[in-house]
């Protein structure tokens, strides 16, 4: 398909949302336009447990995934809204994937329309193609540094589906670190948004917490000895003042920070590539935009970094549509009554 309108499903955590992307493969640049796009989030429901419940989760998205798309598609002439379907088949909570993938199977049967499982993570780094400026200046080879709460990983694009993992987390995402370390200290869930607001009137360099990994001579990355040292100055602490929290935050978000900054530049040193991508929910970090941004333009002369807009970093249909598009143009689609869940895809 160059041409068309694809309907983007995600459920694969706790956050249920239907897209519609107007594309247009004929064009050099090609034309991608987002018709409709909402976003059902469960925070406050999983923030009373401190994390996410996945079987709370999958329950959540029956109705939520019936109601959006009730509201995304035409009242008159529903089945003819879209042009494909693309959903995301993996990686996630495999409850919460299959509500997700049961809608879309329904839809293509009835609609006789394509079908696309889509990689979860593929789709965070077709969240940045979302961006009309970014596509204008998207080449190959491209590294891409995703950091979510789940993946924290240094992919070398080659071409549209086409990857190489050459750096990852040996344990803890990033973004579990900002989760686990704002739990000890308090501050609920999810972490990373709170402990990068508290960073804003902290000072990065009060105490020192470790960057694990970071004179290792490969690519890969380790998050769990912070999150031993953030427990272990937190017990410390006679009483948690305001300035304190504030201290701690910005200690632990440079330590993330510094980290995920030295391993990228080091890997678009090693491989060297025309794009840097900035993706994944931890790519709505305001300091790690900043950090990465100036260390490109220090370190990699000519090299652009593509980031999605903050509103689409997190999980949204929005970025699976658009992967979607990415394999509709190769021609590879899906067969609706093979696809299931597939909770630990990678992009190997």
């Amino acid at each position: 398909m160059k041409k068309g309108r694809v309907l983007g499903i995600e459920t694969s955590c706790d956050e249920t949302s239907v897209a519609i992307l107007d594309v247009d493969f004929t064009k050099k640049t090609p034309g991608v336009r987002i018709v409709k796009h909402v976003v059902s989030s469960q925070i406050d429901i999983h923030a009373q447990y401190g994390g996410v419940v996945p079987e709370v989760a999958a329950r959540t998205h029956v109705p939520e995934t019936v109601a959006l798309l009730t509201g995304m598609l035409s009242k008159k002439d529903p089945l003819n809204s879209f042009d494909a379907i693309a959903v995301t088949k993996g990686p996630g909570l495999a409850t919460a994937l299959r509500v997700g993938i049961q809608a879309a199977q329904t839809l293509a049967w009835t609609s006789e329309k394509p079908l696309i499982g889509v990689n979860h993570l593929e789709g965070h780094l077709a969240s940045a193609w979302l961006v009309p400026e970014n596509r204008r200046q998207w080449q190959f080879p491209a590294l891409a540094l995703l950091v979510s709460g789940g993946h924290t990983e240094l992919v070398l694009m080659k071409d549209f589906g086409k990857y190489e993992i050459i750096g990852s987390t040996r344990d803890d995402a990033a973004g579990e670190a900002f989760d686990k370390s704002a739990k000890l200290l308090g501050l609920g869930y999810p972490g990373g948004p709170k402990i990068s607001k508290h960073a804003e009137k902290g000072n990065g360099a009060a105490i020192d917490f470790p960057r694990p990994m970071i004179h290792d001579p490969s690519l890969d990355m380790s998050f769990s000895g912070l999150k031993t040292a953030v427990r272990l100055e937190v017990a410390k602490v006679n009483k948690m003042t305001p300035k304190k929290r504030h201290d701690l935050c910005a200690s632990i978000q440079r330590a993330i920070i510094d980290l995920l900054v030295y391993k990228t530049i080091k890997a678009a040193t090693l491989h060297p590539v025309k794009s840097i991508l900035l993706v994944g929910g931890v790519s709505a970090n305001k300091q790690l935009r900043l950090d990465l941004d100036s260390a490109i333009k220090q370190e990699l002369k000519g090299v652009k970094m593509l980031k999605p807009a903050v509103g689409l970093a997190t999980d949204n249909a929005a970025m699976i549509a658009a992967a979607g598009c990415w394999s509709l143009v190769k021609g590879k689609t899906s067969d609706w009554r093979k696809i299931d869940a597939e909770p630990e895809l990678d992009l190997s």
